[in-house]
């Protein structure tokens, strides 16, 4: 093989490592940073297990916001159509924060509960974020379809 041929073979293919390692490594630090949205009956059902820090989405559950008197501390439970989940926030809420009210919690699971680290309302009555529609939406047919199979198994 000729001299010339032979480097310029040799650049080409490093330039093809080079550029095949820089998109792996970019496409590796982005996996780290996305933010899985569940729903409390997904999350029950394991879905989110092999998310370290993922989100989730539901409803405050009536009467279950519980602060602590001696710090931040709060503890509040989450629900969906099919599951409800423990959630452990320390810090200041949204002033929008509520019984009854859309959430979205950031953090990871300890356990059976969930520690978020960051936790926002819905700003307004008929606002909710498509995510969380859609999941809640899914989870709705999944407990309908659920039911109507039960059902059915039921009759004589």
């Amino acid at each position: 093989m000729n001299p010339t041929r032979k480097r310029r073979l040799i650049i080409v293919t490093l330039v093809i490592l080079a550029t095949t390692t820089a998109i792996g490594l970019g496409i590796y630090a982005l996996q780290q940073n996305m933010n899985y949205l569940f729903t409390p009956s997904q999350v029950q059902s394991g879905q989110a297990r092999g998310h370290h820090t993922f989100r989730l989405g539901g409803m405050v559950k009536a009467g279950s916001i519980q602060r602590s008197d001696k710090s931040l501390q709060v503890t509040f439970t989450v629900v969906d159509a099919g599951g409800a989940m423990p959630v452990e926030y320390t810090g200041i809420l949204p002033d929008l924060f509520r019984d009854n009210q859309s959430v979205i919690a950031t953090g990871h699971m300890d356990g059976a509960r969930f520690i978020a680290t960051e936790v926002l309302a819905k700003h307004d009555e008929t606002y909710m974020p498509k995510e969380l529609k859609d999941a809640m939406a899914k989870a709705h047919a999944n407990k309908k379809i659920k039911d109507a199979a039960a059902a059915k198994d039921k009759m004589p």
